[in-house]
């Protein structure tokens, strides 16, 4: 029983210059990006689903709030009223429109040629390929290529480098089999993105207060950051611009800000300065600093470069080695003051009786004998010492490539569950931010196991569903829990059990079905009113960025603002009526867009991927433009990086289509 059905969203009408679109996929994903696509950008969508993953696909009907009983499913509660976002411009609103096509809905076994040729590939404008698995994704891809040279590809694989390679290899084939693609359409026919990527920031920022969000184009770092209101009735810094107002209880436990499900008013996104005033003692969301972008490193180590020390040699073999050290060097003071020797002559007068190796003192003075026996029993203690220190180190370097453990005085740590491709790359992003992780995963050849032994990361294996795991994570001693097995029981139970022992554990799940999660979050809010619970969906994460690829735009990057994402572009004026002609002060649309910066560069020698790092030259400066005049008008030869929410941002790209139709 799916139960009663809220209305469906207004639809925007089709353009009769936009073509289909496809999606093939086996999961969350695939079917939200097909009604992010429908019911957000008003395009005719195909989602080819494999038989048997949802039992309801064959039978989805062909009505509109029929489909939405259907294809939302799980997802009903995010994808009908506030659009599982809060409101505002980024929802979807709550008007009815069951007159519209709904999504045409196909079942196959593979991504086949007779599968694409039943779903319109070849004259399709876009596929998108957001299977599991990266290398059906990748064979489906050139076969769709084969098919279609001029096809919009967008590409789901968790393989950053494979997937570099595989835009340059599918760009190529597009050129040579459609000589006639114009640049900006080459530029666009792939894009290659990683739902792990996409979403690991925003797993990431649900553990931490006041955290950063770093997005990089040409060569720059746009760093938008969390700032708490001071109190007194006054607003937070608006540093650069304000890009977003958080809920005012985004940090409070009893706060309506968890699922992503959760019908309450959320963050208001890009506000303008009235609302900006008007928001005392609200948290806001700011561009905070653009600066350059040096070289991308390695996460840090837990521990520091190469192997700790207390992992070759324990504390006791270390404070024994002191205790000697400390002893030759009282022998070889006394045999200084004593003797009346020279010290560095007395030092090694003492070294060669500690091993032994000088001759009995017989006839010399009574103190360097005494300090001959000292030095005879010191080296008595050293060698069951050297002897130790050697097993020690032998052993160390056989377990080498083992798993560390959590230490004994570890305390104030995330506790990660399961490290499958999410928990990789969040693993990786709290590691880049410098909090001590340890985690927990039960299968010891998991995707996530070697960055972890790398990073030198405490894990824990075991199933964390029997007692005892989570105390040898040190659960009662950490700063917060993330639940992100695939598993919605599991992350559940782990959650519960976690606040049994620690019932103030600042607690983020992971959960596909967002009905579910909501009465999880709303339950553990109650139960455990001071403490703070939040739960995430990974495709509610990255289906806009997605989205957005599909519709031939360049993201820059997605940050997520509570429950809503918010979007960076780059984007052509030419076309657009809501910009060309306009000054920068008369482009800002609050809620839905808002002009960032300018690329000066000349159209002639501009790059067509801002994301990419170029060297600044006397002949070619960095072309983006920050610092621009509210008054400056822009020219349809422009080039914007905009903030946009997706909502604000498929209204640009429909206006572009009615004004420019052969785009």
């Amino acid at each position: 029983m799916l139960g009663h059905v809220p209305p469906l969203p207004q639809q925007p009408q089709r353009s009769p210059f936009s073509g289909h679109m496809v999606v093939c996929g086996d999961d969350a994903l695939a079917r939200r990006l097909a009604v992010e696509l429908r019911y957000v950008y008003g395009e005719r969508v195909t989602l080819v689903l494999p038989p048997g993953r949802d039992a309801r696909a064959p039978e989805l009907p062909l009505t509109g709030r029929g489909l939405a009983s259907a294809l939302f499913g799980r997802m009903s509660s995010a994808m009908t009223r506030n659009g599982g976002s809060g409101g505002g411009p980024d929802s979807l609103g709550d008007d009815t429109n069951a007159g519209v096509d709904p999504v045409r809905v196909l079942a196959a076994a593979e991504p086949s040629d007779e599968a694409f040729e039943e779903a319109g590939v070849a004259s399709a404008s876009a596929l998108a390929l957001v299977y599991d698995d990266d290398e059906r994704n990748i064979r489906a891809a050139l076969t769709a290529r084969r098919l279609n040279p001029r096809l919009r590809l967008v590409i789901r694989l968790y393989n950053r480098k494979l997937g570099q390679h595989l835009e340059t290899l599918l760009d190529q084939a597009a050129a040579v089999a459609a000589p006639g693609l114009d640049r900006a359409a080459l530029d666009a026919s792939t894009t290659v993105l990683s739902d792990a990527d996409t979403a690991a920031p925003a797993l990431a920022a649900t553990v931490l207060t006041g955290s950063s969000k770093v997005i990089q184009a040409e060569g720059l770092l746009l760093r938008a950051a969390e700032r708490t209101p001071p109190g007194g009735g006054q607003i937070a810094d608006p540093g650069l611009c304000t890009l977003a107002l958080l809920s005012s209880t985004t940090h409070d436990p009893a706060g309506t800000e968890g699922s992503d499900s959760s019908g309450d008013e959320g963050p208001r996104l890009l506000p303008d300065e009235r609302q900006v005033a008007a928001a005392t003692g609200r948290g806001t969301v700011v561009l905070e600093a653009v600066s350059q972008a040096g070289p991308a490193g390695p996460p840090p180590r837990m521990g520091g470069r190469g192997a700790p020390l207390g992992q070759v040699f324990s504390r006791r073999l270390r404070w024994s080695a002191l205790g000697v050290g400390l002893a030759v060097l009282g022998l070889a003071i006394a045999s200084t003051i004593t003797t009346g020797d020279d010290p560095l002559h007395a030092t090694y007068l003492t070294l060669l009786d500690l091993f032994a190796m000088g001759d009995p003192a017989i006839g010399d003075k009574t103190a360097r004998q005494i300090i001959q026996i000292l030095s005879g029993v010191a080296g008595l203690m050293l060698l069951p010492l050297l002897v130790a220190g050697v097993l020690e180190a032998f052993g160390s370097l056989r377990t080498a490539s083992s798993l560390r453990r959590p230490p004994r005085g570890l305390s104030g740590h995330v506790v990660l569950l399961g490290l499958g491709k999410i928990g990789t790359r969040v693993l990786v992003r709290l590691r880049e931010l410098g909090i001590p992780v340890v985690c927990v995963e039960d299968d010891p050849d998991a995707r996530g196991i070697p960055v972890a032994r790398r990073l030198h990361v405490p894990v824990v294996l075991g199933d964390v569903t029997q007692e005892g795991v989570l105390e040898a994570a040190k659960i009662q001693r950490s700063r917060a829990l993330l639940a992100l097995t695939s598993a919605d029981t599991t992350n559940l139970e782990a959650a519960l059990y976690a606040r049994s022992v620690k019932p103030d554990l600042r607690v983020a799940l992971r959960l596909y079905d967002d009905e579910f999660a909501t009465a999880v979050y709303r339950t553990l809010r109650t139960a455990h009113p001071q403490a703070v619970t939040r739960s995430r969906s990974v495709s509610h994460l990255a289906a806009p960025a997605f989205a957005v690829a599909m519709m031939g735009r360049q993201i820059l990057g997605a940050i997520p603002v509570e429950r809503k994402v918010m979007l960076f572009a780059a984007v052509e004026v030419a076309g657009h009526r809501q910009l060309e002609g306009h000054t920068v002060e008369q482009a800002f649309r609050a809620g839905a867009w808002r002009v960032l910066a300018l690329d000066a560069t000349p159209p002639g020698d501009r790059r067509p991927d801002l994301a990419t790092p170029a060297p600044a030259t006397p002949d070619r400066p960095s072309g983006l433009v920050w610092d621009l005049h509210p008054g400056y008008v822009l020219r349809p030869e422009d080039r914007v990086v905009i903030a946009a929410t997706r909502r604000g941002l498929a209204e640009l790209l429909r206006g572009r289509r009615r004004v420019s139709p052969g785009a």
